[in-house]
């Protein structure tokens, strides 16, 4: 009897033993098939990458269609073409609804000047993780390519270019050809070639989305926006050579229901500015600077005619900048700018920090003209801080016979950075009114309204 109970107890261990080890094994083996399930899938398929769906990496719905650029073949180190590739994933994420096409981290892409067109699917995302890089200078630049531009967005509708990446204009080669300015023998300007690229262009697109990048060295303009409506630019830090030259950070023109917020620009040129044809921009908590600071033209060069209105400039700094907020012109053009807002500005160490200027010319040879682009209904409200002496901190040179009208300041206070002597504004032909006194007053501001001037057909927008 004893032996029998023995003989049991051993048995049932020597069973559950038994048990537990087919158990484990079993398990293993579904891992094993599923591990091996996995990778199956994720490698790329020939010809045509299909998308991966990687909800655990990057923040993607399990819904977003993702095309990473080395499933096409790109490279990224820098050196082989990658253009191709990019080509290929943009066709395919483009024919795909909620798409994203993904430029890893850790790598960095050469592509050569290239337009990337619309129309899309909706909803597309252009991530940008690692580095998009332009070729080395003019010498690099692929023969039959235009030299005016190298990431071109053609024809758009609700696309988001975003991500923690950078990309790289590799601009400085392009700086220093003789025709830009001081860069020639003996710090002249020679002719010759002179064609640049803008680094990213939009244009006739709608309902962008570009937030959260690095841009940097653009050989002209950083990003410009051409024809385009219903614009975000959010949290973009833009960054070039204090003497690079026209390489402004955001440019706008012909572009309507603009919003750019939240965003680092420091380059040769402006910040920001906002060309003909453009309305109701919103421009919020921008540090800008060292810069030419932020501008509403220039405006009506060659004859033209310009129309700009309902913009706003609010909440920023501007800091060691040839300007700050700017208006400038051209003599000979027509039509307007009006309905302009400059409120709660910061200026540090500015060299013009408030300037109409009427009479912009690039040389010395600029011919007096009587038609203007009219300049009215501009406010600036509580900006404060400091200039630099070798201007005045307020200078709003108007033209002969248009003149300036409905100039409203409050709460304008500029001290000299260095010294105790203040200068004196600058005004011509300016017509306003100082809501509080001004430091330093405004004494030269025309009261009330010209006498009145027949309205051309030219001027009405």
């Amino acid at each position: 009897m004893e032996f029998s109970r023995v003989f049991v107890v051993v048995a049932s261990i020597f069973l559950c033993f038994l048990l537990a080890f087919f158990c484990t094994r079993f398990q293993d083996h579904e891992g094993d098939v599923h591990l091996h399930t996995f990778s199956r899938i994720s490698l790329p398929p020939s010809p045509a990458p299909e998308a991966a769906t990687p909800s655990y990496n990057g923040g993607y719905s399990a819904y977003t269609a993702v095309f990473d650029v080395r499933s096409f073949g790109a490279v990224g180190d820098g050196v082989i073409d990658d253009t191709q590739a990019f080509k290929m994933a943009w066709e395919t994420a483009c024919e795909t609804e909620s798409a994203t096409l993904l430029v890893p981290h850790g790598h960095s892409f050469m592509i050569q000047s290239t337009i990337f067109t619309g129309p899309c699917k909706t909803g597309l995302i252009f991530q940008i993780e690692g580095t998009i890089m332009a070729p080395d200078g003019p010498s690099s630049w692929q023969q039959g390519n235009s030299r005016r531009q190298w990431l071109v967005f053609y024809r758009i509708n609700e696309m988001s270019m975003q991500g923690g990446g950078v990309i790289d204009g590799r601009g400085e080669k392009w700086w220093d050809l003789p025709c830009k300015p001081h860069k020639g023998i003996n710090g002249i300007t020679l002719p010759g070639p002179c064609d640049s690229p803008v680094a990213i262009r939009f244009f006739a697109s709608s309902n962008l989305i570009v937030q959260g990048l690095k841009i940097k060295n653009s050989p002209q303009f950083h990003f410009r926006f051409d024809n385009c409506q219903n614009v975000l630019v959010d949290f973009l830090n833009i960054k070039a050579h204090p003497q690079s030259p026209n390489t402004d950070g955001i440019h706008i023109e012909n572009t309507i229901d603009v919003k750019i917020y939240n965003s680092v620009v420091s380059n040769g040129d402006d910040c920001v500015s906002i060309g003909a044809g453009s309305h109701n921009v919103d421009i919020r908590n921008i540090t800008c600077g060292p810069s030419h600071g932020i501008s509403i033209g220039s405006l009506g060069i060659r004859n033209s005619r310009a129309c700009v209105s309902n913009i706003t400039v609010t909440d920023s700094i501007i800091k060691h900048s040839a300007n700050g907020v700017r208006i400038k012109t051209w003599q000979g053009g027509s039509g307007s700018v009006s309905k302009v807002t400059f409120d709660n500005i910061h200026m540090d160490t500015v060299r013009n920090p408030i300037i109409i200027d009427q009479y912009y010319c690039m040389t010395k040879s600029c011919i007096n003209q009587t038609s203007a682009v009219l300049i009215s209904d501009i406010l600036y409200t509580n900006i404060k801080g400091t200039y630099d002496i070798r201007s005045p901190p307020m200078h709003l040179a108007c033209s002969d016979s248009v003149p300036c009208t409905n100039l409203t300041l409050s709460e304008v206070e500029l001290l000299p950075s260095k010294g105790q002597i203040m200068m004196n504004p600058f005004c011509w032909n300016a017509y306003g009114n100082p809501q509080t006194l001004t430091i330093p007053p405004l004494f030269c501001l025309l009261e009330g309204n010209p006498q009145a001037l027949p309205l051309r057909e030219a001027d009405k927008c």
